[in-house]
């Protein structure tokens, strides 16, 4: 395995490196202002300003739809190998990735369409997603069962004629309170006596659908998550076409799956920039307060920490590369262990490097005026979103006993 960047790599990343010092981190805090001027405006889901700005900027220096390989309507796109320093790069500032297209669930919507939907779907629906013109909302969750258990959902999806008529009620359906949201992707139960991988269903549903209703948005750790968004959604008896329907009958779960292991390695390499970032934001901190008559950052319990986190985070970025590496030479399936282990891995790392940026920041590290507390409770969700770890962690362990069964 070669991790090199390549001279293609190389180039995207110091011109991303450049757009993100010209743009992003400068203006961030033009940034925060509009998103409190929504919010004072009674609609902290209105877009933000700064960000529809800059994506013509992205778009004209060739940072756009990076994250998409394979796909004959982006040919820029790039492997997951090559994509992943940049993606890192733009995981340092939680807003950065929608100034290139490359948000969740937007990402993990546009790479489902392009792999399994209808060429009509695809005119309908990718091309505008990929044009960034609309954005989009993925609902699997529900309130009322287990949902790490995909085959536990069960809302329904039932055929009448030539439509598909859909109930059930989703939640932490993201991107659902976004103004422009204008198709869900949602996965339900077609045929509930049939095999247990085979019961569910996907079925894309136009918003303004009559009988899908956006009930709430969801509070992340006392957060409203505007403006992306994370909601409770009904839907009662909503019509939509047989054409809409993702691959065929029966085929959601393998959808998921296929859906899932490119959006959890991309959480995986913005985690490492937000960690990336708790370690800067804490040796900073540190070098520049004094207590007991010299810097903090000269106590040794300081040291300990610094040290474990560069190695922890170094090792997560390796690993994350393996994951990719094998993703795109032997597939996502053979690359499943790999995949759970840095989900597992990622998010824990950058949990704990903000955790100990808070400690270093003392009282300012719980209060918005730094972002720390925002990015412990982004980070914190992500032990939770696509499989909490404690699924990752059994089919790790599974994979590995496996190895060791005896064979009669």
């Amino acid at each position: 395995m070669d991790f090199a960047y390549t001279p293609k790599v190389e180039a995207l990343r110091e011109r991303l490196l450049g757009f993100m010092n010209e743009h992003i981190y400068p203006g961030d805090e033009r940034y925060h202002a509009e998103q409190e001027a929504n919010r004072a405006a009674g609609n902290p889901w209105q877009p933000i300003p700064i960000i529809e700005e800059l994506k013509p900027l992205a778009r004209k220096a060739g940072l756009w739809n990076l994250f998409l390989p394979h796909s004959d309507r982006v040919p820029e796109g790039l492997t997951n190998l090559e994509y992943a320093p940049l993606c890192e790069i733009m995981g340092t500032m939680a807003w950065s990735s929608e100034v290139f297209n490359c948000s969740a669930p937007d990402t993990g919507n546009m790479e489902t369409l392009d792999r399994y939907a209808s060429e009509e779907i695809k005119r309908a629906w990718l091309d505008p997603l990929l044009d960034g013109k609309i954005r989009s909302a993925f609902a699997m969750t529900e309130p009322a069962v287990a949902s790490s258990d995909a085959t536990n959902i069960e809302s329904r999806i039932e055929r009448d004629g030539d439509h598909y008529v859909l109930n059930g009620r989703k939640w932490w359906t993201s991107g659902a309170a976004d103004p422009r949201c204008q198709i869900f992707i949602f996965m339900g139960k077609s045929n509930p006596d049939g095999p247990r991988h085979s019961q569910q269903s996907m079925v894309v549903v136009p918003a303004g659908t009559p009988g899908l209703k956006v009930l709430r948005p969801l509070n992340v750790l006392g957060y409203d998550d505007a403006p992306h968004g994370h909601c409770e959604v009904l839907f009662e008896n909503v019509r939509v076409p047989v054409g809409n329907m993702l691959l065929g009958e029966g085929r959601g779960f393998e959808i998921a799956q296929g859906r899932l292991g490119p959006g959890r390695i991309h959480h995986c390499m913005r985690a490492l920039g937000v960690a990336e970032r708790a370690l800067e934001l804490m040796c900073r901190r540190l070098s520049s307060r004094v207590a007991f008559g010299k810097p903090i950052s000269s106590q040794s319990v300081w040291h300990e920490r610094i040290a474990d986190l560069r190695c922890r985070i170094d090792m997560a970025r390796l690993l994350t590369l393996k994951a990719a590496y094998m993703m795109d030479t032997v597939g996502n399936k053979v690359a499943k262990a790999e995949i759970a282990m840095i989900k597992v891995v990622a998010p824990a790392v950058a949990c704990d490097a903000v955790d100990m940026a808070m400690q270093a920041h003392g009282g300012g590290g719980m209060c918005d005026d730094f972002p720390l507390a925002k990015m412990y409770a982004n980070a914190r969700t992500l032990r939770l979103v696509d499989g909490p770890d404690e699924v990752h962690r059994s089919a790790i362990a599974k994979l590995e006993l496996g190895r060791y069964a005896t064979r009669s």
